[in-house]
């Protein structure tokens, strides 16, 4: 059996959406999340894991997501059947804000039941799905459901989206105790190096302090960086 390395996700052989669907979330709306979902799910398919991206909930477009859309130019793959469908990309808002205002805006509510059967029709077509959300963990979707509240009701495990850049160490551990009061799966931490931070000297100690705090606090999650391509 090959030994699994510090990249790897923890990926069940059975074909089940809670083991196979990867919420990805992050510090802030500019942490990086579209950028680092479209390397991740690239490298998995090198690897031979089948890895489809879904976006959550998009706002700022109409009729489709621009995230999706850098998602495959990350991959290097054109538009999918599946994007096609609309699975990837189940609602879609035309105010650039957060979901719940966003939902105000449109006039309508968000359809989470669509969202669902998305996210499960792509679990059983694929090895890994990476779900990305809108913004940052306490992103309200509604008045009174936010978006960690989501991920904990599914039970999917996170990977959670950080960099290097100034106030990023008090953002993530923020987040982290979030995650933990909530009872969440943390897998990985990602570290993004996407877009470039002119301080290297603030990186290098965010990096090596994020770790450090991992090491003590969530000794299970694995800590992985995504370059600049």
């Amino acid at each position: 059996m090959r030994k699994r390395d510090n990249n790897d996700l923890r990926v069940s052989n059975i074909r089940s959406m809670k083991k196979n669907v990867y919420f990805i979330s992050g510090i802030d709306t500019d942490a990086g999340k579209s950028y680092a979902t479209g390397y991740l799910a690239r490298e998995l398919n090198r690897k031979g894991q089948r890895t489809i991206t879904q976006k959550f909930i998009q706002t700022g477009n109409t009729g489709h997501s621009e995230d999706i859309d850098l998602h495959r130019r990350i991959m290097n793959i054109a538009l999918t059947d599946d994007d096609r469908e609309g699975l990837t990309m189940p609602e879609i808002f035309s105010y650039p804000c957060s979901p719940h205002l966003a939902s105000r805006i449109d006039g309508r509510p968000i359809d989470f039941d669509k969202i669902e059967r998305a996210t499960e029709e792509l679990s059983h077509r694929y090895d890994i799905v990476l779900l990305e959300g809108a913004g940052g963990l306490m992103v309200p979707l509604t008045e009174e459901f936010l978006t960690i509240d989501y991920v904990a009701q599914k039970g999917y495990p996170l990977l959670f989206v950080t960099s290097g850049k100034l106030g990023s160490i008090n953002h993530t551990l923020l987040s982290l105790e979030a995650i933990k009061s909530r009872g969440i799966e943390l897998d990985t931490v990602l570290y993004n190096l996407y877009p470039t931070v002119e301080d290297r000297t603030i990186q290098e100690d965010t990096r090596l302090f994020i770790q450090r705090y991992l090491k003590k606090h969530f000794p299970e999650t694995k800590f992985r960086t995504v370059p600049e391509l």
